[in-house]
């Protein structure tokens, strides 16, 4: 009897023993798993980049400067070749199933390089574009007079909200200092201007640039989207900073423990990146983060030695879904960079300049500047989750 129970005890405590090893190592190998993923994500390096763009080499570029266009300029008083000179630089977005296309002209005037005014074209393919006559939006005689003229309005990008109405972004030059202001629109023809993004005085005073408000991207159309209860814009043209705002037009820059703009995306020695970084599209959320494609400029000591001094590229970065101020994946290399003569040659040599990324007719359709002179797309089926 003795030695039954005995066995019994025994074979109870062993049972147990197995028990308590397999609670113990269960967590341990979930643990162990968990690292394996995470190690095998960030072994793959790419799988949150948008990828695939293809040049349209058939029909790019695909808008040119016309010098047929005139426009009455308010303030000269006089007939200007307003798209003669250059034109790029283009936004876009999706509205009533057509794709429509926002762009930087300059005229042969301006003492800036040509005074910039934005126009209109749209398409229905995303590849063949008309145009409107006449610029939807330009410097005039009003109060935002002192800050556009006579450089212009410039590099728009533009982003819809939840009801319909369209905020633009864009670059006004006085001939010292660059601003970044904002107007909205209800139909991309009638303009309301708010001036500076900035609300307080010292931020208006600085040289600010390029502004790619986070947007969810429903059914085509870029709707500007809140992450914990802001929207977010990524801004610059040297480091990236970051704003938030309540309302899409006063902003208040993300600040560093000694009161500056924080940086959250810097220049980067030996790389395509190494003199300066500067947002392209509307930065989109996806599932895997806040994916901002942006531009950069090589230095010609101490950058890409395999890129011509000046080269503008075109990289892409990962922001965290909850604190978008926080670098998760960048780009080693760019994946997109000027290798057609009317990307090498130009008003500015060597450009391939990102602000357009349409999604259209189930692909991704990105527009861009050619050497500041022309406009021209890219093409992908995409591989990226929107979030």
């Amino acid at each position: 009897m003795m030695t039954y129970l005995n066995r019994k005890v025994g074979q109870i405590s062993l049972q147990m023993i197995r028990r308590l090893i397999i609670k113990a190592v269960i967590p341990v190998l979930g643990m162990f798993l968990v690292f394996l993923t995470s190690c095998s994500k960030s072994y793959d390096g790419d799988n949150w980049q948008l990828k695939g763009f293809v040049k349209v080499d058939s029909l790019n570029p695909i808008l040119l400067p016309d010098s047929g266009t005139l426009f009455l300029d308010p303030i000269r008083g006089m007939d200007v070749k307003w798209e003669g000179k250059d034109i790029f630089n283009p936004t876009s977005l999706v509205r009533n199933d057509t794709l429509f296309m926002l762009y930087r002209a300059e005229d042969f005037v301006g003492k800036f390089n040509g005074t910039s005014r934005i126009g209109l074209a749209w398409s229905v393919d995303g590849l063949h574009f008309n145009r409107e006559k006449l610029p939807i939006f330009y410097p005039q005689e009003d109060e935002m007079k002192y800050l556009e003229w006579e450089g212009g309005a410039e590099d728009p990008r533009i982003v819809e909200s939840e009801n319909g109405t369209y905020f633009m972004t864009y670059t006004a030059y006085d001939g010292n200092t660059a601003r970044l202001l904002i107007a909205s629109s209800p139909d991309l023809r009638t303009w309301t201007k708010h001036g500076s993004i900035f609300n307080n005085k010292k931020d208006f005073d600085k040289w600010s640039k390029s502004g790619s408000i986070v947007v969810s991207v429903k059914d085509g159309r870029m709707i500007a989207t809140k992450v914990n209860g802001k929207y977010w814009m990524y801004f610059g043209d040297t480091n990236l900073f970051l704003a938030t705002s309540s309302n899409l037009i006063n902003w208040d820059p993300v600040e560093d423990v000694n009161g500056e703009w924080l940086s959250v995306l810097a220049p980067r020695k030996g790389k395509f990146d190494s003199r300066l970084v500067e947002p392209g599209p509307p930065a989109i959320l996806t599932k895997e983060g806040i994916l901002l494609i942006y531009n950069s400029m090589n230095l010609a000591e101490g950058g890409d030695p395999n890129l011509p001094e000046g080269t503008y590229t075109t990289g892409q970065a990962l922001f965290d879904l909850n604190r978008p101020s926080e670098l998760m994946e960048r780009a080693e290399e760019y994946f997109f960079s000027p290798t057609k003569d009317y990307e090498i040659t130009g008003q500015v040599n060597n450009v391939c300049f990102v602000e357009g990324l349409s999604f259209y007719k189930n692909r991704w359709f990105l527009y861009y500047g050619t050497a500041d002179s022309k406009i021209a797309v890219a093409v992908s089926k995409g591989n990226i989750e929107l979030k």
